[in-house]
This record gives structure tokens, C-alpha cells and sequence, in this order.
């Protein structure tokens, strides 16, 4: 059985490879003798690689044409930015094998499956090399690479886009999203039905880096809907300070409440009756979890492009396109009594699966190793010894 694994995540890039680390990890964690080692694989690069991954933040906040240019233009050099990363981490990374000696390698971060698979195969190390895709359909090349032992997929989806790339089918396993254990552990509202005396309580949130249109939304569902807000600005500072001093005043602390980076985010998903989100895939899964209906506001593009499409397709959302959408998108989902609001609550509910962290655990540590090298067979790592 697998004992020894090393995680390479990351701090920077949104915060849902560092929450699907975390869900897996409160599975690791309870394993007898299990141990796990996490990386932020950008930190392997030094100070320049980690600059590069703190940028994803600005860069998406403030330039989602830039970064759908850095995401066609990148997609399409795959080995040649596998080698840069290669060359920037290699050193470090060979320096944190001989230091964590891990009997596995599992990746949650697309820049890490080939640039690390180069280093393994140019050293001669073989190590079981396991990618968890952390997008749901719009997957990047760079998350499939055939080298590896198993892709772990989070629908099938993404496992035709792997194979689309090149991976091998019968490596890639379907197992579903990891979503952290407390999401699952929430009582969601009961909806009955909505009267404008009684108002719905609406949570507005863009990811953890706080982009769009908040400010103008929440204002629109006040006036039209009388509705309760409370708006998450995640790490972007600016927007919380602007949100408080704008709809704050106007309305009061009472109807309208701003956070920013918050750890109770499963508390304030599951008190909502109508979560609006842009397309995150961590985000977008959280709030299934928690059963709380989903408007769709936007999608980053590249990575989250097919996302609304697939979370209508299983009908766990709906997707306003603009402002000009808002009030004809929140009409529909009121009448007949919320039909439409139950009826995605409903879907919610059979599309989730509390058991699939633990599900993805038990595959990782149950890997049979003539899966994944012939049997008997050492390999060195300078002092280290390596055997199946």
C-alpha cells in the first residue's frame, strides 16, 4: 500500500487547488500510517517561478483578455513551457525527493504533470505519478499527459478531453470532485415559497480574487427584490473597502453585509437561498454541496469556459449572462413558488457525493504496484533507494 506522498499544489493560482489539496488531505489524515508532504510547486521554482504564480491574481482580476492570451498561447506550446518549468524546479524538486523520499507523486496543479514527469524520466526515477484534475470540463493539455500512472477525472467529461490529448483511457478513472468535508456537513434552507415581506438572503461572491460586477448587482437586487446580501470581496481589498463605503451606507449593515477572504465560507453558502457565483469549479461544487442554488455570473476564460454549460446540463445552476439578464433570470426562478429554485436543490441533491474524497484516497493508496512498474525492479535517486 502506497505510505509516503507528495502533493504538489499550489498557494497562488485561486484557492482551488490549495481546497481540493485540503479535502484529500482530511482523508490522508486519518489513514494509519499514511504520510503526506505538500508543495506549492511554484516555490520549487524560486523567487521567479513564485512570481509568476502570485500573477494569476492580478492578471484575472484586472485582464481576462490578457489571460485568455496567455491560455491560447500556452495550450498550444505545451513541451516548451513543460521544459521552462522543468528547468526553473529541477534542482529543488530533486532536493525534496531525496528529503520526503515519497512512494507517490500526486499533482493538482496542470503546470507540474509534464515538467515533472521530464525530470523523473531524464533521472531515471520511477515514482508513481498520479494527476487529479482540478477543472470539471475545459481542461488545459497540460493536465494530460499519457507518462502518468492514473489522471483522476472529475466527470467524464474532462476524461474525453484526456483522451482527446492523447492519455491512454484505460488511465484515466472518473471518481468526481473533492469538495473539503465541511461543505458537506451543512442543513441547507428550505425553501417554501418567496414573498417580497419576506426576503430571499443572497450570497454574491467572484472567486477568491473578488472580480465583477458585485456592486451593481447587489444594488439591482435590493431595489427590485428587496433581497438581503451578503457579498464576499475575497482578497481583494479595494472591493471590500468600495462595496462597504457605497451599499453599506446607502442601505445598512442589516441588509447588506461584506466579507473578505473568509474560512466560514460553508456557513455563509448554506444560510443563503441563491448563491451567485461566476464559474469556479471549487466554488460552483461548494455550493452544490451545501444545496444551495446557483446563479452563474461569469466564467474566467480557458479553464472555466464550459463550466455554466455543464452546470445547467445537470440543472445544479442557471446562468445570467449580463445585467441585463438579472431581473428576467431572478423572475423566472421565483415563479410558481420557487419552482425553479426547488427543482435545482433537488438536482443538487442527487448530483452530489459526500464519499468522493475518501473514494479518491482509497484509489491513491490501493494502487497495485504492478500497475505501475515491473515488480522487484530499484531505482536510485543518488543516496535514495526506491523499490516497487
Amino acid at each position: 500500500m502506497i505510505k509516503n506522498i507528495l502533493i504538489i499544489s499550489s498557494n497562488y493560482t485561486g484557492h482551488g487547488h490549495k481546497s481540493i489539496t485540503e479535502s484529500l488531505s482530511e482523508k490522508f489524515d486519518i489513514v494509519p500510517d499514511v504520510k503526506i508532504h505538500v508543495v506549492d510547486g511554484f516555490s520549487l521554482g524560486g523567487s521567479t517561478l513564485l512570481r509568476v504564480g502570485k500573477m494569476y491574481g492580478p492578471i484575472t482580476r484586472n485582464s481576462e483578455h490578457l489571460w485568455k492570451v496567455i491560455w491560447d498561447i500556452t495550450s498550444v506550446k505545451v513541451p516548451f513551457v513543460n521544459h521552462l518549468i522543468e528547468m526553473k524546479i529541477k534542482n529543488n524538486f530533486l532536493d525534496l525527493l531525496e528529503k520526503v523520499k515519497p512512494d507517490l507523486i500526486l499533482t493538482v496543479h496542470p503546470n507540474f504533470n509534464g515538467s515533472v514527469l521530464n525530470i523523473l524520466e531524464k533521472n531515471d526515477i520511477h515514482i508513481p505519478f498520479v494527476t487529479l484534475i482540478a477543472d470539471l470540463i475545459s481542461i488545459s493539455p497540460f493536465w494530460a499527459d499519457n507518462r502518468a500512472s492514473y489522471v483522476i477525472s472529475p466527470t467524464k467529461e474532462a476524461k474525453e478531453k484526456c483522451i482527446e490529448f492523447g492519455v491512454a483511457p484505460e488511465k484515466i478513472k472518473v471518481i468526481g470532485f473533492p469538495v473539503r468535508e465541511r461543505f458537506y456537513q451543512q442543513s441547507p434552507k428550505q425553501l417554501d415559497q418567496y414573498s417580497p415581506n419576506k426576503p430571499l438572503n443572497c450570497l454574491l461572491m467572484s472567486g477568491g480574487e473578488g472580480v465583477g460586477h458585485m456592486g451593481k448587482m447587489a444594488k439591482t437586487l435590493i431595489d427590485t427584490f428587496n433581497f438581503n446580501i451578503t457579498i464576499v470581496a475575497g482578497r481583494n481589498e479595494k472591493l471590500q473597502e468600495h462595496l462597504n463605503k457605497t451599499l453599506v451606507k446607502k442601505y445598512g449593515s442589516e441588509k447588506v453585509k461584506i466579507y473578505g477572504f473568509t474560512r466560514n465560507i460553508q456557513d455563509l453558502i448554506a444560510s443563503s437561498d441563491i448563491a451567485f457565483i461566476r464559474s469556479s469549479p471549487n466554488v460552483m461544487m461548494e455550493a452544490v454541496s451545501c444545496n444551495t442554488p446557483i446563479v452563474i455570473t461569469g466564467a474566467l476564460p480557458g479553464q472555466e469556459a464550459g463550466n455554466p454549460m455543464f452546470a445547467e446540463k445537470y440543472h445544479l445552476a442557471i446562468t445570467c449572462e449580463s445585467m441585463n439578464d438579472l431581473v428576467p433570470t431572478i423572475n423566472e426562478l421565483l415563479d410558481n413558488n420557487v419552482a425553479m429554485l426547488k427543482e435545482i436543490k433537488k438536482s443538487q441533491q442527487a448530483f452530489v457525493d459526500p464519499q468522493i474524497p475518501e473514494n479518491i484516497v482509497n484509489f491513491i493508496l490501493n494502487i497495485p504496484g504492478e500497475d505501475l512498474q515491473p515488480a522487484g525492479v530499484e531505482v536510485s535517486l543518488n543516496s535514495i533507494n526506491y523499490e516497487s
